[in-house]
């Protein structure tokens, strides 16, 4: 029996972000440190089995109403569903014809839930490569992303953009360029560039294991705020306007520069929506010890850069000493000493 393995990792908008989904510009890594894992193999049915995200027996009703605002009423059962969908119907539409034999599929996943790490669309990349590869399938790696957030936002009406989905199919360290899309076997396609990872300097992910909620409570209420004041989309393109800056301190080795960059973003950030307090203090907790700091993604976890390990380890002890539940940890990112 063949047995198809693929995974995909937690992501970072290192800059950038949120305007991936405003015709903007933005910077994200992967790491190594969380992943979702999904297995496929030929079987006699077409068969999706259920995780542990996906249980049926609670302790109590508070359990039960906690569970489905983090993982819905499907949890990932749903995401692997709708992927296989629109995987079968993009090669319908590209007269790709595919074999007839069923696969069972599972999938388990140790990316923290509702904490802006990209956990879901790990999940359906992961399903996706595997039904690629099960199927003898190949689609243009540009596509690919495009086809995720379609999973997500079409098929199941979550609203988000197109980053998470480009770094997670790209890996490593990758600038993203969403100024000019073009269409590509049907989807809109952005510019894509994967970047070394070695003029990084040192960079640490701070989340909050107990401050879970989903990133669509985050964007929709944002493009609805969009639609109404013009004023917003000024800011989105200021925001977008880091992404070069950062780039070239990148390329220069400019730490302290980068780093300036990095908090602008997330003061800019806050102007486009609320902030809750305990993020803005975790932000401000970060700040105090010397660190950069802006959110990873659509709150719950932050990213920044540091200079020393001396530094790191102050931030470790800041950070517990705020909030016994957040945790502090240093990516791996692909392609990174």
């Amino acid at each position: 029996m063949k047995l198809i393995r693929h995974e995909g990792y937690a992501r970072a908008g290192l800059i950038g972000n949120p305007t991936d989904g405003y015709g903007g510009k933005t910077i994200s890594f992967t790491m190594t440190n969380f992943k979702a894992t999904v297995v496929m193999y030929p079987w006699e049915q077409l068969e999706i089995l259920w995780s542990q995200e996906d249980k049926n027996r609670f302790d109590s009703l508070d359990d039960l109403v906690e569970d489905v605002n983090l993982n819905g009423y499907y949890g990932g059962v749903r995401l692997v569903k709708a992927t296989i969908k629109r995987f079968a119907e993009y090669c319908r539409a590209q007269e790709i014809a595919l074999s007839d034999q069923p696969f069972s599929v599972r999938y388990e996943t140790a990316i923290p839930r509702g904490v802006g790490l990209s956990g879901s669309s790990a999940i359906i990349v992961a399903t996706l490569h595997c039904l690629m590869e099960f199927y003898g399938v190949a689609i243009p790696q540009i596509v690919q992303p495009s086809l995720v957030r379609a999973v997500e936002n079409e098929e199941l009406g979550i609203a988000c953009g197109y980053q998470d989905r480009v770094v997670q199919v790209y890996q490593g360290l990758v600038a993203m360029d969403f100024s000019s899309m073009e269409s590509i076997e049907g989807y809109e396609c952005g510019l894509y560039e994967s970047l070394t990872a070695d003029g990084l300097p040192p960079v640490y992910v701070c989340y909050d294991t107990e401050g879970a909620k989903t990133s669509a409570s985050v964007h929709g209420p944002l493009r609805t705020r969009m639609a109404e004041r013009a004023d917003l989309q000024e800011t989105m393109e200021q925001i977008a306007a880091l992404v070069p800056e950062a780039r070239e301190a990148l390329s220069e080795g400019d730490h302290p520069r980068l780093h300036a960059l990095i908090d602008r973003n997330f003061d800019l950030r806050a102007g486009l929506y609320d902030i809750r307090e305990d993020h803005r203090k975790m932000i401000e907790t970060a700040r105090e010890v010397g660190v950069s700091a802006k959110f990873a993604g659509s709150g719950g976890a932050i990213v920044g850069t540091y200079d020393t390990p001396q530094r790191f380890e102050a931030l470790v002890t800041a950070m517990s000493r705020a909030c016994p539940a957040w945790r502090v940890i240093r990516p791996q990112i692909p392609g990174s000493r």
